[in-house]
């Protein structure tokens, strides 16, 4: 098949990957403009950028995809597939009725829950006992699109947004290479989502990061999970924002101390919640490493300290 991609960043990276070493034909791989990023601001390609070129295949870095120059440039390749991995960009109908055989996307969720920007982080801030991803076709409602495979994750107790994220775009390129292989066949099957079943993954925003310590210890640690590695996960600490990497719920019982207090034994930082206690194991402040709680008490007197 001659195939347009489109990606954007290191989640697209594998099934970039697997097309390129496939029988595939990669005539052009659409990606978002390159912007400026870390603390000189300068301009850095994407992952996908850098791969794309350094497979010498032709990189296109359109503003939009609306104008009439940029829909006639992607007519002309007469591609028979569009495959989208978290381009970071809507498709318009008209690029969608292109391709002879449509275009699909590889989407980090068990659609139909979790359709939109940050399925990983809400699945973990949820508590799902699995996630994955969904390889669909592409409409042009968010997501909505009907289901051609699935691969599945269990989660585990110390996943982050970061490892999740890692597997599942491994996960991705997996289910793509099932999907071309059906495709080639003329054995694909679609199938519906149950609009009923739906769950939207909101992006994420900063305001979310700060810590309620009157929640149960088991959703405080799942929003430090699920908030690794951005935004990650703070509380005010003698009026110092402490940022908080790793943590882990201990037993859900009745605290005597008041939500936020601190307690430390055994070179543990404990912290009382509005059930249970929340055990921090990695945390960073302003200007700083980030270091395990022991390391924290070697140079820090927080016993007794009320954070928050």
């Amino acid at each position: 098949m001659k195939i347009i991609f489109a990606g954007t960043p290191a989640f697209a990276v594998p099934s970039l990957r697997m097309l390129l070493a496939s029988t595939h034909e990669v005539c052009a791989v659409y990606t978002q403009p390159d912007r400026p990023s870390g603390r000189g601001r300068h301009t850095h390609p994407g992952p996908v950028k850098e791969l794309a070129l350094s497979a010498d295949l032709p990189v296109f870095q359109p503003s939009d995809l609306k104008s009439a120059e940029n829909l006639q440039q992607i007519s002309a390749f007469h591609a028979d597939l569009i495959i989208v991995v978290a381009y970071g960009m809507i498709l318009s109908q008209t690029v969608l009725d292109m391709p002879r055989l449509g275009c699909i996307n590889v989407h980090g969720s068990l659609l139909p829950r979790w359709r939109g920007a940050a399925p990983i982080q809400r699945a973990l801030m949820a508590g799902d006992e699995k996630t994955g991803i969904t390889v669909m076709q592409i409409v042009r409602k968010l997501d909505a699109g009907d289901m051609l495979h699935k691969e599945e994750y269990v989660l585990g107790a110390n996943d982050t947004s970061s490892s999740v994220h890692d597997k599942l775009s491994e996960l991705g390129a997996i289910g793509l290479a099932k999907v071309l292989a059906q495709i080639d066949a003329g054995t694909i099957h679609a199938e519906p989502q149950d609009e009923k079943q739906v769950t939207y993954a909101e992006k994420l925003d900063k305001s979310e990061a700060m810590i309620d310590w009157a929640q149960p210890s088991i959703q405080i640690a799942r929003k430090v999970r699920g908030l690794n590695p951005w935004p990650v996960a703070q509380t005010l600490y003698r009026g110092d924002m402490l940022r908080i990497w790793q943590a882990e719920a201990l037993a859900a019982d009745s605290n005597a101390e008041q939500p936020g207090r601190v307690r430390c034994t055994f070179k543990h930082i404990d912290v009382a919640t509005g059930l249970g206690l929340l055990r921090l194991h990695e945390v960073q402040l302003p200007g700083g490493k980030r270091m395990t709680a022991e390391a924290f008490l070697n140079a820090h007197d927080i016993d007794g300290v009320n954070l928050g």
